[in-house]
């Protein structure tokens, strides 16, 4: 069961010590994704190394990964979805929007890969994710397919596009990090 109150608390700009404002500066001017500190960088800024250590990985995934963003938007909606993670879903809404994503199609990536009208490539992907997520391992089938589509990099980029945001789920979910303004919930 999610906590009901944040466990961890977004820290505020005033509570904001030396390192954690350097860290958070690049936010604080617009970089990254636009959209100023977010609640979970306000968060996770509560472990300084950890934080900066992660930021690197979570910066590959988004802005130098080998899939088009479209395709990382799939992956991150399904991961949010299965995650039921609230944060990870109200955020990349958003994205998946800007990515080229219908709201149609974002509201049936929450069904699957078996719902109907996906493309064999869009359903593909959505297969990782479950067995991914279900199994931490793609069957030989989803390997195959996707193999036939996406090179070494882009593989790799989409096994650990999903375990980043799985593992991201896990602490804002642990962590009660409550959803940014004007963002939808799950």
């Amino acid at each position: 069961m999610r906590p009901s109150e944040p466990r961890l608390a977004p820290l505020q700009p005033e509570a904001w010590s030396d390192e954690q404002k350097e860290i958070l500066a690049p936010m604080s001017q617009g970089k990254g994704l636009g959209r100023g500190v977010i609640n979970v960088f306000a968060t996770m800024v509560r472990h300084p190394k950890l934080f900066k250590r992660w930021a690197v990985f979570a910066s590959h995934v988004m802005f130098k990964s080998t899939l088009d963003a479209r395709t990382r938007e799939i992956l991150i909606l399904r991961i949010a979805h299965l995650c039921r993670s609230d944060y990870e879903w109200g955020q990349h809404v958003s994205l998946g929007r800007d990515a080229g994503l219908t709201m149609e199609e974002i509201e049936r990536i929450r069904q699957g890969a078996e719902a109907p009208g996906w493309a064999q490539e869009d359903g593909d992907l959505l297969r990782a994710v479950d067995e991914l997520h279900g199994d931490s391992c793609l069957s030989d089938e989803t390997w195959s397919r996707l193999a036939g589509r996406y090179g070494e990099e882009e593989m790799l980029d989409i096994i650990f596009t999903v375990g980043n945001y799985n593992l991201l789920a896990m602490a804002l979910n642990s962590c009660g990090v409550p959803l940014d303004e004007d963002y939808e919930t799950y």
